[in-house]
């Protein structure tokens, strides 16, 4: 029995139809950040030009793409029926009547529910390894920039060592099985992981300090709750199962943030050593403040645009290293729907069939061509500024 198809409008059309929720999303967001543009500052701003909406718009798509997967998905992403294998773009399930709109991959698995799906893997792991990265590289490069010395020996030592080694080889390295299979990476994620308890502890503490009917309910809250998902991230032994990872994405998040916090320590290392110079840290060291509150609340404010723009581009090179360790079948279970194993098991039939490979990749070169032009519209805003 043979599949039957549809013709390449409809597809078209039906495509269009699945990502309705999407639609209506981006509607809504985009309306409300159009009509309220003044009032949102810098995210306000974007909205400025044609790039940043550009921006704003693939960056919104992808997101609600991910958070809606489920229903805009028409199949199992793991799901296979074995008359739809290798089947070409518009193949209509005969038991259900839909239809594989992008076709049929070598495991009959439907080619654009895995791509949907594999939105969600890239966009939980690449902005929260990002963020564990900022946090790591801002707790270092604060006080290597402002203290310097024997402080900024050492610590530019480790960064300098870590960016030594090459990216790509480093995370080889760190998710091949023979390493995953050793402590190293819970060692690993326990040191990264503590570094935004440190960072929020520190945070409040200059800042509640001196005002008692805050400072311990604001202390005491940060403990419970990073306590709480250190717990569950680390250990997996969140008493509620609410909070967990996987040890195989927690070992790709390790080597990720490991790879990544050395460029945010050098960026905020050079940005502390300018900025201790200005008048209003002068002016604060007058006061008597602490050197944390200066690094904090004086610093780190008036470094924000430059960490802005950092971040932006950091996703979406941590985006294409998340489709390079899924290209080379390392750290992710081979059945994932993340788009760099799709784009592998895709590539070795390419002479025969093309189709399966195009939809990851256009919506990983997308996704990170949406973060270069939000990049490219922050940096100039943060030159303005």
């Amino acid at each position: 029995m043979q599949a039957q198809y549809i013709g390449a409008s409809t597809i078209v059309l039906e495509v269009l139809w699945r990502f309705w929720p999407v639609w209506v999303a981006l509607a809504i967001v985009l309306g409300a950040s159009f009509l309220y543009k003044k009032k949102l500052a810098l995210y306000g701003q974007l909205f400025d030009s044609g790039v940043g909406i550009a921006g704003v718009f693939i960056c919104l798509f992808w997101l609600f793409t991910a958070i809606l997967a489920s229903t805009i998905s028409p199949f199992d992403p793991l799901g296979q029926i074995p008359i739809m294998k290798d089947t070409l773009p518009g193949a209509i399930e005969p038991q259900s009547g839909l239809v594989y709109l992008f076709g049929g991959d070598k495991l009959a698995r439907d080619v654009f529910s895995r791509m949907i799906y594999g939105s969600q893997i890239v966009l939980i792991i690449a902005p929260a390894a990002t963020g564990f990265a900022l946090m790591v590289g801002t707790t270092l490069g604060l006080p290597a920039g402002y203290y310097g010395g024997r402080i900024d020996s050492i610590l530019s030592f480790l960064a300098n060592l870590v960016l030594a080694f090459p990216l790509i080889l480093l995370f080889y390295l760190l998710v091949t099985p023979g390493i995953r299979e050793t402590p190293i990476p819970q060692w690993l994620a326990g040191i990264f992981f503590v570094f935004p308890i440190i960072f929020f502890l520190t945070l409040f503490y200059t800042r509640f300090k001196d005002r008692s009917d805050r400072h311990y309910l604001v202390i005491g809250l940060t403990i419970l709750i990073g306590g709480w998902i250190y717990a569950g991230l680390v250990f997996d032994a969140d008493p509620l199962s609410i909070v967990r990872i996987d040890p195989n994405r927690r070992t790709i998040f390790v080597a990720i943030v490991l790879g990544s916090w050395p460029g945010v320590f050098r960026i905020v290392r050079g940005l502390a050593m300018d900025i201790k110079t200005r008048d209003y840290v002068a002016a604060a060291q007058t006061r008597g403040e602490s050197p944390w509150y200066i690094m904090l609340w004086e610093i780190l404010p008036n470094a924000r645009g430059p960490l802005i723009v950092d971040g932006c581009l950091r996703v979406g090179y941590i985006t294409i290293a998340l489709g390079t360790l899924g290209y080379f079948g390392l750290g992710v279970p081979p059945e994932s729907p993340d788009w760099g194993t799709a784009i592998k098991d895709a590539s070795r039939l390419l002479r025969s069939y093309i189709h399966p490979a195009l939809p990851p990749t256009i919506a990983l070169m997308s996704f990170v061509l949406g973060l270069t032009l939000l990049a490219d519209v922050l940096r100039e805003q943060s030159m303005k500024d």
